[in-house]
């Protein structure tokens, strides 16, 4: 069992170094990351499009990839905004790693781009362990995921720099408590801003694009009381099955091998 943590260990302090590496870099052209987490139909891509969208029609050089275990789908509804979309699939592994992401980016990411926003793959367990050399840190739930999810996934609302509930619009229909919620949500994450948002109504519209330009123009990001901290993912096992559905679990210890499906693809937007 021991022989198992070190593994893991090891793994998490690989991506720590590639983590910093790939940050360092990407600073140093003026491009900010945005790491996006939730679970699956949390409504991440539907809002992520409206922000792309938005951040278009202001002139704000941005791009956007997103993970998937398989289709194009997010990533041909994210290229309607017009704006560089690059569809990564990870044949089963359940979360992007630092050394894939910084890979992926290599000659693709125009140089001029100052917000990348990373959709990954959806579940709260494995992504959360894993840095991705982002500037701004995500967690995005939405009102019919239960006033309870911070509490049952720690480590990925506990290291949130933002916290975002998504689908206000249906809010009252679901009796969601958002006084709960969001009480829960400082118990792991003392301090931490939540954000409510309609991508259907519009409400907090352009407030992700705006706290993200912030962040990449120098202004302090909420920094986690767990940050720091080891980033294992053993603890958050409540719900551990219902987020992983086919995500192959097994496999995300390894490395960097076995990660991308073939060529990871680029989708043209229309404009």
């Amino acid at each position: 069992m021991c022989r198992v943590v070190d593994l893991r260990q090891a793994v998490l302090a690989k991506n720590e170094e590639a983590a910093h590496t790939l940050r360092a870099g990407l600073a140093a052209r003026g491009t900010a990351v945005v790491n996006l987490l939730s679970s699956p139909g949390s409504g991440k891509t539907e809002l992520l499009e409206r922000e792309l969208l938005l951040a278009r029609e202001r002139g704000v050089p941005v791009a956007a990839l997103t993970a998937d275990l398989a289709t194009e789908n997010d990533a041909r509804r994210l290229a309607r905004s017009g704006v560089p979309v690059k569809q990564v699939l990870t044949d089963g592994l359940c979360h992007l790693e630092a050394a894939m992401l910084g890979r992926h980016l290599d000659g693709w990411l125009p140089e001029d781009t100052r917000l990348l926003f990373v959709e990954n793959v959806g579940n709260l367990v494995c992504p959360a362990s894993y840095d991705l050399g982002e500037s701004l840190r995500v967690v995005l739930a939405s009102v019919t995921e239960g006033e309870d999810k911070p509490l049952k996934y720690p480590t990925a609302f506990g290291l949130a720099q933002l916290v975002v509930v998504t689908k206000t619009d249906i809010a009252g229909a679901v009796g969601f408590d958002e006084a709960a919620f969001r009480a829960n949500v400082q118990r792991v994450n003392p301090g931490v801003e939540v954000a409510l948002t309609s991508a259907r109504t519009g409400e907090g519209a352009g407030l992700l694009l705006d706290r993200a330009l912030a962040v990449g123009a120098g202004a302090a990001a909420h920094t986690p009381v767990m940050a720091g901290q080891p980033r294992t993912h053993g603890h958050d096992h409540g719900d551990h099955d219902h987020e992983h559905g086919d995500h192959g679990h097994g496999d995300h210890e390894h490395g960097d091998r076995g990660h991308t499906h073939g060529t990871p693809h680029t989708v043209v937007p229309t404009r």
